[in-house]
């Protein structure tokens, strides 16, 4: 690892042979750190926060439009799910808004803010396994961290209804297009699966910055793990669906509860792709060591003070004889107080260093050496007293 990729100002500028070493401890860390086991975590509380999050979602939205739009904007939006998730989330969403009497006004908003506070669960445990994937423990207090919770929520009821707005305009555009050839509408599909990438990449970004109890997070680090997690989400969800509607008949093995079983699987799937681009993030930081640890050239005089005293003096030292033997002398202190050695003292220390430099120069060795006896002398009095 060279020094360009420990001072690295983003990811873009590390070597390939820096990044293999991340995606390597990537995989490692993330089996060390049991993110499957958090993934597991984060998608019970999703689910029990589903038909409040769902309640939310439909109040809100029920404001500007009728329930049966509502409905019909959602099961459009759920279509990217696989077909038991997305049946099981249709069941739900049906009894919210049989459930609600299309009511406006200051009830309504009240609602919302119960639905959203009960929905916060979810939103806990995915901070709860960010700290976890970026080995940051919770430092935040308990109002903050709820409200931080409730943030998330909202802004996940606000993200699914501006998705299913999304969905409804480009629905509305396809009937515009009703002779459209084969490339058009495979060039649709691609574009689709696009932006419901980035969406999801930003959705992890957003949560990569606020969601783990950390401080000073930048962007350009967060990218990295936020594509990774948007195009792992993407994956996994095509790739599940492919598997239930053409392998798995969840319906047959687990009977009624197979949607649901469905749908907690792939809430685990969907909360792995993040945790794992959290992972990947954490590593990357930590490759370059850009928020934990300066640069060489301007570490603290602390930092570098023990490595400068486990040098070993050389002859061609640029010190002059005095300070070398000054600089003798202090080690040799220091280490007689490592070895559990009574503490010399300045005086003798300094009888020593002019001692040590007077045998340097001629005619003056006697006294030099007359020195050096008599700090060694002082020594051993002060240790047998």
């Amino acid at each position: 690892m060279n020094r360009t990729d420990r001072v690295a100002d983003s990811p873009w500028q590390m070597s390939w042979a820096a990044w293999r070493a991340v995606a390597l401890r990537t995989v490692k860390e993330s089996a060390s750190d049991n993110i499957g086991l958090a993934a597991a975590g984060v998608a019970f509380y999703g689910f029990l926060a589903l038909v409040p999050l769902l309640s939310a979602i439909v109040l809100s939205y029920g404001i500007f439009a009728e329930p049966d739009t509502v409905v019909r904007h959602m099961r459009a939006l759920t279509a990217v799910m696989p077909a038991d998730v997305a049946t099981s989330v249709g069941e739900q969403l049906m009894t919210v808004v049989e459930g609600s009497d299309g009511g406006k006004g200051f009830g309504v908003l009240l609602a919302v803010a119960l639905a959203l506070f009960g929905a916060r669960n979810g939103a806990g445990a995915l901070v709860s396994a960010l700290n976890i994937a970026y080995d940051e423990d919770e430092k935040r207090g308990f109002v903050r961290l709820n409200l931080i919770a409730l943030a998330i929520t909202a802004a996940g009821a606000l993200a699914a209804m501006l998705a299913a707005l999304a969905v409804a305009a480009l629905a509305a555009v396809g009937t515009l297009l009703p002779y459209a050839n084969d490339a058009l509408l495979i060039l649709g599909t691609i574009l689709s699966y696009v932006l419901l990438t980035l969406a999801g990449a930003a959705g992890a970004a957003a949560l990569f910055r606020f969601a783990p109890s950390r401080t000073g997070a930048r962007w350009r680090w967060i990218t990295p793990g936020s594509i990774l997690a948007g195009l792992l989400w993407l994956g996994l969800t095509l790739g599940f669906g492919a598997y239930v509607a053409h392998i798995a008949h969840f319906n047959a093995t687990y009977g009624s509860l197979g949607a649901v079983i469905a749908l907690l699987t792939w809430l685990y799937l969907s909360s792995y792709a993040l945790l794992f681009g959290g992972e990947l993030n954490s590593e990357l930081e930590r490759q370059s060591k850009c928020e934990t640890e300066p640069p060489a050239d301007i570490r603290s005089p602390e930092a570098v003070a023990p490595a400068a005293r486990a040098m070993p003096l050389s002859a061609n030292a640029t010190e002059s004889p005095g300070d070398q033997s000054f600089i003798a002398a202090r080690v040799a202190a220091r280490a007689a107080r490592g070895a559990g050695l009574p503490k010399v003292g300045w005086i003798t220390s300094g009888m020593a260093t002019l001692g040590l430099t007077m045998l340097r120069r001629e005619g003056r060795s006697g006294l030099g050496l007359a020195l050096v006896a008599a700090a060694a002398g002082i020594t051993w009095m002060r240790r047998r007293i």
